[in-house]
Parts: structure tokens; C-alpha cells; sequence
């Protein structure tokens, strides 16, 4: 039985079968090379801390990770970037900075100050660049939505990062925008579509890609009918700065933790790969899988079962 089967996971074997359907490449479709693969923490955070990720990603000879800065903060940071670095893994990005939304001037503070602390923590990690992800409707205290100002939002989403630009381009370390599904546009993000994200760096940015660019999550733009032109557009700008994938379930059962395994759902993977390898993207291909139920399968078994995927990925 196929491991991410819609009608749920085995209690046996997760790991893909050879030749499985899944697990094949698409006819015309060039193997995505083993040696982008990388892993976003997340991915296996239920079953691993840190420092066992960071050694079973040897054992599986995986050379990519990008670490939660909950996960890195729970081991301690230096001793993280040490085992990082002793284990010769590169960071392909660091999540995450952002939540730049607040009902007032000290929560703005507070959080220039922790996106100030995430870019030190970035740059210690050695990543190659910070995910932003920006935030949505400003909270109250309870966390309820304390406005319905969308525009205003996205103004201090604005501002904030370019502030945070500020501080991150001396030190040299990227900041990488996420557009978020439209779905998380009230709490998490109110920057939806990679339109938006690009134009948010030619306002804040102009000229200057590597310093301000975008992350393109295929769970959060797949959808998109402007995905392609958006996407050569980065490309131009130099500003397609990471690549996650995963996949959509249908149905889809929570909206935050219901990811599907690649190949178990119903995006067009090769063909986003090749967008962007078009529009010059030569960078990691960074599996991101928040899943209940991926996260009840033993940490080997996922990581054997994205090595498998990622090939027609």
C-alpha cells in the first residue's frame, strides 16, 4: 500500500514502493537532481528534535535543511549552527521572520525586535536566506482579529519590511518573502499571490534582488493563473531566493496540517520545477509537510519516502 494513500497511512511499511505511480517520473520530465533535495524541519519535527534531524539527514545523505526557529530555540542556537556546520549541511533558508501586524505602536516594536533577533539567528545558522512570513489582520490580546482593515495590513506589512531591510542588507542576509494562500489572509498572511510579493519588491527594493526577493510554496500558489508570468518575473529580478514543495490533497481535511506527500495530490510539480528552472532558479527543492498524519509515520520512513518523490517532483 502506498504510504500517503488518501484513505490514510499503513501501520507497516511508509516508505514508497519502487515503481509505484507515485513515486514515478512523468513521461518528458527530467529527474529532479537528488543533490537540491532538501529538508524543512517541520517536515519531521513530531517524531525528531533537532539535533536527531540533523543526524538522521547524514544517514539519509540529504544535504539541504531549513530549520523552525521554535525547533532551533528548544536545542539552543549555537549549539544547532555547530552540528549544522560539523555535519557540512547547507541552510537553505531560516523560518521564519515576519508577523509584522500589530494594533499598536509597541507591539510594531516588539516586532521589529524579534525580526531583528531572527536575522541574527539566520545569519549565525549560516542560511542563505530568512523567510518572511508576514502576518495577517492585526490580534488582540485574545488573538481575535482586532480590525478588518486588509489595507492597512498590508501597510504595515510594507513598512515593516522595510525596516527590516534596513537592518538585514548591511549584514548581508536575504529576506525572502512568502505569499501565503488566500485561506491564511486574516492570521497569517496578508500577502497572497506572488504578484504581490514581487511588487512589494520593486517598491522596497528596486534593482536589488539578492537582498529582497521571494519564496515560491507550491501549497500556497499552485493555484494561481498568473503563477507562470510571476514566476519568470522573479526570475528576471534575481528574486527567486528558495523553492518549497509538497503537495494538495483533495480533500483536504485541516488547511494548516493536512499537506499531502509529492505526488499524492493534485499539483502540477514538474511543471512549476520547470518554470522555474526556466526563469534561472538552480537552488534547493525544499520539502515543507505539516501533516498529522505524515507526522505519525517513523522520521526514516518520510525521509526515504521524499528522497523517492522528489525525482518527479
Amino acid at each position: 500500500m502506498d504510504p500517503a494513500s488518501s484513505a490514510g497511512l499503513p501501520q507497516g511499511d511508509h516508505r514508497a514502493p519502487s515503481g509505484s505511480s507515485a513515486a514515478a517520473r512523468a513521461p518528458g520530465v527530467r529527474a529532479a537532481s537528488p543533490a537540491l533535495l532538501s529538508i524543512n524541519t517541520a517536515t519531521v519535527r513530531a517524531q525528531w528534535t533537532m539535533p536527531q534531524i540533523v543526524d538522521a539527514l547524514q544517514r539519509h545523505g540529504i544535504r539541504g535543511i531549513a530549520p523552525w526557529r521554535d525547533q532551533v530555540a528548544r536545542d539552543g542556537l549555537m549549539d544547532t549552527a555547530r552540528r549544522i556546520r560539523d555535519a557540512q549541511l547547507d541552510v537553505t533558508c531560516y523560518c521564519r521572520g515576519g508577523m509584522f501586524t500589530a494594533t499598536d505602536p509597541a507591539g510594531l516594536r516588539a516586532a521589529r525586535d524579534d525580526n531583528r533577533r531572527a536575522v541574527d539567528e539566520a545569519l549565525a545558522l549560516g542560511a542563505r536566506c530568512l523567510v518572511l512570513v508576514v502576518g495577517g489582520l492585526p490580534k488582540d490580546s485574545r488573538g481575535a482579529p482586532a480590525s478588518k482593515d486588509l489595507a492597512g495590513a498590508r501597510g504595515m506589512v510594507r513598512d515593516g519590511i522595510g525596516a527590516l531591510l534596513d537592518y538585514a542588507r548591511p549584514a548581508g542576509m536575504p529576506l525572502a518573502i512568502e505569499p501565503l494562500h488566500p485561506m491564511f489572509a486574516a492570521e497569517r498572511a496578508c500577502v497572497n499571490t506572488l504578484a504581490q510579493a514581487n511588487d512589494l519588491c520593486d517598491e522596497l527594493a528596486p534593482g536589488d534582488g539578492p537582498a529582497l526577493g521571494v519564496v515560491v510554496d507550491v501549497y500556497h500558489v499552485w493555484w494561481d493563473p498568473c503563477l507562470e508570468r510571476e514566476i519568470a518575473r522573479a526570475g528576471a529580478a534575481q528574486r527567486l531566493l528558495d523553492y518549497h514543495i509538497c503537495d494538495w490533497l483533495v480533500p483536504t481535511t485541516d488547511m494548516l496540517n493536512d499537506r499531502g506527500m509529492m505526488g499524492d495530490g493534485v499539483i502540477e510539480l514538474p511543471r512549476i520545477r520547470g518554470w522555474m528552472e526556466a526563469a534561472g532558479y538552480r537552488g534547493a527543492h525544499e520539502v515543507e509537510i505539516f501533516s498529522e498524519r505524515w507526522w505519525k509515520v517513523p522520521g526514516d520512513d518520510v525521509l526515504a519516502t521524499c528522497k523517492a518523490r522528489h525525482a518527479a517532483a
